[in-house]
C-alpha cells in the first residue's frame, strides 16, 4: 500500500491511482498545492498494485541516447508559436495524419494545467509550448492504454517522472506507442500558480484571462533565449488587452520558480533523470547551440532531440519538415545538465514558504527570500571569482533602475 511519509518520494505521477483495482486512491493537494496519493485503507486489499508501478520505488538503470541531435522546425511561423524548436508539433503532426492520439498538456478553463489528447490536428495548438505547472495527468495512462489496445498509434508527452509513471503503468512497452519526455527544470507549486494569477487580475483589474505563454518570442516582442512571460485578457467590459508583458527574469512568477523557490520535493532527487524514465525521444532547448554550429543557430528557437530506442530514430529519420544535424552527448548537455542531475535544493525556499503562509503575498514572499544587501553580494562575488553571483546583481542593478524610472 502506498503510504506517502517522505514527500520528496513522490513525483505525483498519479500511476498508482489508475492502477488500484479497488479505486481506493485519490489525488489530494497539500497545503502548498502538490497531489499526494491518498489511500481508503477501509477498501484496500493490500494487493500491492499500487507500488508495483511507482516510478520512485522501481527506478530503471540510466541509460545512454542512440543518437543526439539538434532540430528545428522548418516551418518558421510554427516555430515560433514553439517554446523551442518546434519538433513537437510536427512529431504531433504525423502521429494525428496517421490515425493516432496525441497525449500533452493543456490549461483547463481554470488556467490550471492538465493532461488530455488531441485526435485532430485543430486540437493540436492547446498542447503546444511549455507551461510551467505541474500537469494532473487524471486518467490519461487508462486512456492511452486503451487506445494503445485499439492498434492506435500513441505520441505520449510529458516530463519525465510522468513517462517513467506512463511505462511502469502499462507494465509492457507498445510497438504503436512513442513516449517523449522534456528536460525539466522542475514542477513550481500549483498553489503559488494560481494566487499568482489571483493576484495579477486584481493588480491590472482584469476580469478574464484569455491567453498565458510562458515563453512568448518574437511574435510577442521577445527572443528564444530571451523570452518574455505574456499574458492577456478582458476587462469587465469585455475589452482584450495584454494585461502582462515581462522578461522572464523580471516575471515576479518565473522569478521564484528558476530561483527553485517552490519546487515539489521531488524535483530536488528526480527519479527519473539520465535516461531511467523509459522515454523514446527526450526534448530540450538546445542552449549553447551557437557556440557549436554557429550556421545552425538561430534565435527563432533549436532543440535538442535526445533518442533512446530504435522505434524513435526511425520515426525520426522519416518526419518531414525538420531540419537535423548530428550532435554528441557531450555537447548537447554542456548546457543542459539537468538531462543528468536533478535542481538542486534552495535553502532559501524556507524562507519564502514562511514569507508566503505568514502574508499569502508570492511576490512579497519571493522578494524577501531572494533579497540579498548589495554589500554582501559584493563580497561573495570577489570570493567566488564573479561567477555564481552575478545574476543576482543583475537582478538588484535592475530592480533599482526600475524604480527610479518609477519615481
Amino acid at each position: 500500500m502506498i503510504n506517502i511519509t517522505d514527500k520528496s518520494k513522490c513525483c505525483g505521477c498519479s500511476a498508482c491511482v489508475q492502477r488500484c483495482p479497488k479505486q481506493c486512491i485519490v489525488m489530494q493537494g497539500d497545503e502548498e498545492g502538490f497531489l499526494y496519493p491518498q489511500v481508503d485503507v477501509s477498501l484496500c486489499i493490500d494487493c500491492g498494485a499500487c507500488e508495483t508501478v511507482c516510478p520512485v520505488i522501481n527506478q530503471d538503470e540510466p541509460i545512454t541516447p542512440l543518437k543526439v541531435f539538434a532540430a528545428k522546425n522548418s516551418d518558421d511561423e510554427q516555430r515560433l508559436c514553439s517554446s523551442s524548436g518546434g519538433v513537437f508539433i510536427r512529431l504531433a503532426e504525423k502521429t494525428i495524419c496517421e490515425g493516432g492520439v496525441v497525449f500533452g498538456a493543456r490549461f483547463d478553463k481554470y488556467w490550471g494545467v492538465e493532461h488530455s489528447y488531441a485526435e485532430t490536428l485543430e486540437e493540436l495548438e492547446p498542447l503546444m509550448r511549455s507551461k510551467y505547472v505541474q500537469s494532473r495527468i487524471g486518467n490519461a495512462y487508462k486512456k492511452a492504454e486503451c487506445f494503445l489496445r485499439q492498434g492506435r498509434k500513441v505520441l505520449f508527452v510529458g516530463t519525465a517522472c510522468q513517462i517513467a509513471g506512463l511505462r511502469k503503468f502499462l507494465h509492457k512497452d507498445y510497438d504503436n506507442l512513442l513516449a517523449a519526455d522534456v528536460i525539466c527544470h522542475g514542477v513550481p507549486s500549483p498553489e503559488i500558480w494560481r494566487t499568482y494569477l489571483e493576484h495579477l487580475k486584481y493588480k491590472t483589474n482584469c476580469k478574464t484571462i484569455t491567453s498565458i505563454i510562458f515563453r512568448g518570442k518574437q511574435d510577442q516582442g521577445y527572443e528564444w533565449k530571451n523570452y518574455g512571460f505574456v499574458v492577456k485578457g478582458k476587462d469587465s467590459e469585455g475589452k482584450e488587452r495584454t494585461i502582462c508583458s515581462e522578461g522572464f527574469m523580471l516575471n515576479i512568477y518565473l522569478k521564484g520558480f528558476l530561483y527553485n523557490l517552490y519546487l515539489r520535493p521531488s524535483c530536488h532527487q528526480c527519479p527519473s533523470k539520465d535516461g531511467k524514465n523509459g522515454s523514446d525521444i527526450t526534448l530540450a532547448d538546445f542552449w549553447g547551440i551557437e557556440s557549436l554550429d554557429s550556421e545552425f543557430a538561430d534565435n527563432k528557437g533549436v532543440s535538442i532531440v535526445f533518442v533512446q530506442s530504435e522505434k524513435a530514430l526511425k520515426v525520426l529519420r522519416k518526419l518531414q519538415g525538420i531540419s537535423v544535424v548530428e550532435s554528441t552527448l557531450k555537447d548537447a548537455t554542456a548546457w543542459n545538465g539537468l538531462f543528468f542531475t536533478s535542481t538542486p535544493y534552495e535553502p532559501n525556499s524556507q524562507k519564502f514558504w514562511r514569507f508566503y503562509k505568514e502574508s499569502h503575498n508570492m511576490k512579497e514572499a519571493v522578494e524577501k527570500a531572494l533579497y540579498v544587501p548589495i554589500y554582501r553580494m559584493w563580497s561573495n562575488m570577489v570570493r567566488n571569482n564573479f561567477n555564481q553571483y552575478t545574476i543576482g546583481v543583475l537582478y538588484k542593478i535592475t530592480y533599482i533602475l526600475k524604480s527610479m524610472i518609477k519615481k
